[in-house]
């Protein structure tokens, strides 16, 4: 294994175990500095986040729909010189197989009710939507010119809870945990790889768009 597959794998595994632990203590009322992974389970209870179940079973029919016609990956996915458009049709086809569909079904049902309570729906949507479809746009610029996903724009969501909780967060120990999701998106920017510009461009909003802390959702 070459420095830069070392460097990526770090960077990956510094965003899931800070993300996780960052995840299971919003998921739970009182922001516990050391919930239980199964706390991410809460995230779900009633009132239930209504944009992250569409959400989420937007992304499930898409899948279920490439896997009945394999087609639509390659009409929606980036190509080299590919028309503007496929930045945003990109986020609706796991371009990888069965591991990257399953995984990034996963991943958003576990991030975006965390953050729809955090920020509110139309905020989470905005996240989503801004992280994931400038990080397409950048990897049709040169970084990786054809492929698809929505990790990136899951990535974004992680991102701005990472911000939100460094800067605003009750639990000094985890708020320097959330650092290292910032940190590991500039690394990653500086390897080209997309989902460091998702972490970013959602850290930026983290800031910019969180309302002071407060859940949207009652608990």
């Amino acid at each position: 294994m070459d420095m830069h597959s070392v460097l990526l794998y770090g960077c990956a595994a510094a965003v899931v175990v800070s993300g996780v632990q960052l995840l299971a203590a919003l998921a739970v009322k009182d922001c516990e500095e050391k919930a239980p992974p199964l706390a991410l389970l809460q995230s779900w209870r009633r009132p239930v986040p209504r944009a992250a179940a569409g959400l989420m079973g937007t992304m499930v029919a898409l899948g279920v729909a490439q896997v009945v016609a394999p087609a639509m990956i390659d009409a929606l996915e980036r190509h080299p010189h590919g028309a503007w458009w496929r930045a945003v049709t990109a986020l609706m086809v796991q371009s990888s197989g069965w591991f990257q569909l399953v995984f990034n079904l996963a991943a958003l049902a576990v991030v975006a009710p965390v953050a729809e309570r955090q920020f509110g729906p139309w905020r989470m949507v905005l996240i989503f939507t801004t992280s994931g479809v400038t990080a397409q746009a950048v990897s049709m610029a040169g970084w990786s010119l054809q492929g698809g996903g929505d990790s990136v724009a899951i990535c974004g969501l992680v991102g701005a809870l990472g911000t939100h909780y460094a800067t605003r967060g009750s639990v000094t120990a985890l708020r320097r945990v959330a650092l290292l999701i910032p940190a590991a998106g500039l690394a990653l920017c500086l390897l080209a790889n997309n989902h460091g510009v998702g972490l970013l461009v959602g850290c930026a909003l983290g800031v910019g768009l969180a309302s002071p802390a407060r859940q949207h959702l009652v608990a």
